[in-house]
């Protein structure tokens, strides 16, 4: 084995290249927030007695699940069907007690933009929205709304990490400037906040074709197969990460504690 080549993975190298079914190191990542919608919920389809659709949120089947039983790491679903950035800020992490300090975490995985940008048809955007002196300034599009959450979980938490994921693309020739601008957002915000990186599942990742759909949906929701291989993803994307990044995780094992590691 090279450690250098393990550490310090090829520039060329592809982050989906190889999944690795233990998450590799983002296992030093030890309590993970995973903020998203129905997709980082586990929610499966079924239908009711009268044959309508409808949707689960079964969490133990959602990606954040699959990755911690992967990694040992705890990972807190801040997330349900239907979220958006926006009701995120100003209800449901409140009425969940997410802001709460003792859920404080060493890395946040944001998952948010399908609601905010096509069900709810809120403006994208751009990082311009974001008031880093004061987040109530925020301009009320979805770039907005997301940096709001950041800013608060980083005031919780100002030595976490930010994993900011794109949507994958649907077929492999698909083009939609909704989805390429949401996903060059995520590059935009992460640099930014700084501290953060980008998961691009749009760029890396198979596209969720009609061969792909026919494995891994039910519905228009993933199942089960579906959200242990996107746990897969992430899991094995982090890794890549943290080995070309190295020295931005060094301290990852003191985030919280009031010490710094010896030089």
């Amino acid at each position: 084995m090279n450690p250098d080549l393990y550490l310090c993975p090829s520039p060329d190298g592809l982050p989906l290249a190889d999944l690795n079914p233990t998450g590799g190191m983002t296992a030093i990542l030890r309590r993970i927030g995973c903020v998203g919608d129905s997709l980082s919920s586990g929610e499966l389809e079924t239908r009711n007695a009268q044959g309508r659709v409808v949707w689960l949120d079964l969490y133990e089947h959602s990606w954040g699940q699959y990755l911690a039983r992967m990694t040992g790491a705890t990972v807190y679903n801040f997330s349900k069907g239907g979220m958006t950035a926006q009701e995120y800020c100003e209800s449901f992490a409140d009425s969940r007690n997410f802001w709460d300090p003792k859920l404080a975490c060493d890395a946040y995985i944001l998952a948010l933009g399908v609601n905010d940008l096509y069900a709810r048809g809120q403006p994208l955007g751009s990082a311009a929205d974001v008031c880093l002196a004061d987040p109530a300034q925020n301009r009320p599009t979805f770039a907005g709304w997301l940096g709001r959450i950041v800013q608060r979980l980083r005031g919780i938490q100002p030595e976490a990490k930010f994993f900011f994921v794109t949507m994958p693309r649907r077929e492999a020739d698909e083009t939609s400037a909704r989805r390429d601008g949401h996903a060059a957002l995520m590059y935009d915000l992460a640099g930014l906040f700084g501290n953060a990186y980008v998961i691009d599942l749009r760029r890396y990742a198979p596209p969720h074709d009609a061969a792909f759909r026919a494995r891994y949906y039910g519905g228009s929701h993933l199942n089960a197969m579906g959200y242990y291989l996107t746990a897969l993803q992430i899991g094995s994307y982090i890794d890549w990460i943290i080995r070309r990044n190295p020295s931005d995780f060094r301290s990852c094992g003191l985030a919280g504690l009031p010490y710094a590691l010896v030089e």
